[in-house]
């Protein structure tokens, strides 16, 4: 699907999913899609697969996928932009689930490949998803329900709050390790792995336990969400102690802050979300420190609060940071 429709075909290459049936154009499959080229292009890109230029790499199930966008594009209910704004959500999402599970699995498929099928010809990878990916599609399927049910609960309680439109009140929190820089240079590639790899799985078991959501994983830190103060500040003491009270573990610092956030593809933005990262930076190892609208909403019987001095914070001034912790 190359805008440069001048170009030499490309080598036919199956599509995804479509084994060696490829026999259609990426013309042939808008049409049949019952959408322009144009957008039928657009949608692909989106979606984040390959462009085949002219070459007869797609079959039905391309088609079918488009197809299912067309229908709901002629219900008039959504605009092509939303299509697009869905279509990148679901490409980005599964690109890095199925990355995920294969990095996961392949070491094990190729360990144990010629002891469960023998030497047929069959690339690991290939058995892997002929033994796997249907049993992964049906739990794809159930989690995704699950999740999409809660977010419509949230969205709904909401609604009955007092916050602008399009806005949410939440408790926004970032943890990170502290002296990860430093630490990758010390240590082995490996070792670096696994660290991430048990402060992502430690981090996001604990937010799951205290009712938040883990909005996102950028290696040395998380990014995550409650409803509840409280429930956030049991969160941070959470990740402390799985995390900075193991003497196999690096420290870690965590930051909070309160108030109206945008939930945007998957995301959280707002200055409840730049203040929480910043006040790691002012926070103190296995230390939790959170802004006043955090603090005045945790009961004094519950959590004991100690202002600190003021100081500088990049993007909002002068800011008398608090830190906290249960009483």
């Amino acid at each position: 699907m190359d805008q440069d429709a001048t170009k030499a075909p490309e080598p036919v290459s199956p599509a995804p999913g479509s084994g060696d049936g490829a026999r259609l154009t990426a013309a042939e499959v808008a049409e049949r899609a019952g959408l322009g080229v144009d957008r039928a292009r657009r949608l692909w890109r989106t979606l984040g697969f390959p462009e085949h230029g002219e070459s007869r790499a797609y079959d039905e199930a391309d088609v079918d996928a488009l197809g299912l966008i067309t229908d709901v594009l002629d219900e008039g209910i959504l605009d092509f932009d939303i299509a697009l704004n869905l279509a990148r959500g679901v490409g980005l999402t599964m690109a890095r689930l199925a990355d995920w599970e294969v990095g996961e699995l392949l070491q094990l498929a190729e360990e144990t490949f010629d002891q469960a099928i023998g030497a047929g010809g069959q690339e690991p990878s290939a058995w892997l998803a002929e033994q796997y990916g249907d049993r992964f599609e049906q739990l794809l399927l159930y989690v995704w329900r699950r999740h999409l049910d809660a977010a419509i609960t949230r969205i709904q309680a909401s609604r009955s709050g007092e916050t602008e439109v399009g806005t949410t009140d939440l408790t926004v929190g970032f943890a990170d390790i502290v002296g990860f820089t430093a630490l990758s240079n010390e240590v082995t590639r490996q070792r670096i792995g696994e660290l991430v790899e048990i402060f992502e799985t430690r981090c996001g078991d604990v937010i799951s336990r205290e009712q938040g959501r883990l909005i996102k994983s950028m290696g040395d830190a998380v990014l995550f969400v409650n409803d509840d103060p409280l429930a956030a500040v049991q969160t941070a003491e959470g990740i402390i102690n799985v995390i900075g009270r193991d003497p196999r573990m690096p420290d870690v610092r965590v930051g909070l802050a309160t108030g109206g956030v945008v939930l945007r593809l998957g995301d959280v933005f707002g200055p409840p979300v730049n203040l929480a990262a910043r006040l790691t930076q002012v926070a103190r190892r296995n230390r939790i420190i959170v802004d006043h609208a955090t603090a005045d909403l945790l009961s004094p019987d519950v959590i004991e609060a100690r202002p600190l001095p003021a100081r500088p914070v990049r993007g909002f001034g002068v800011v008398e940071p608090v830190a906290v912790r249960r009483a």
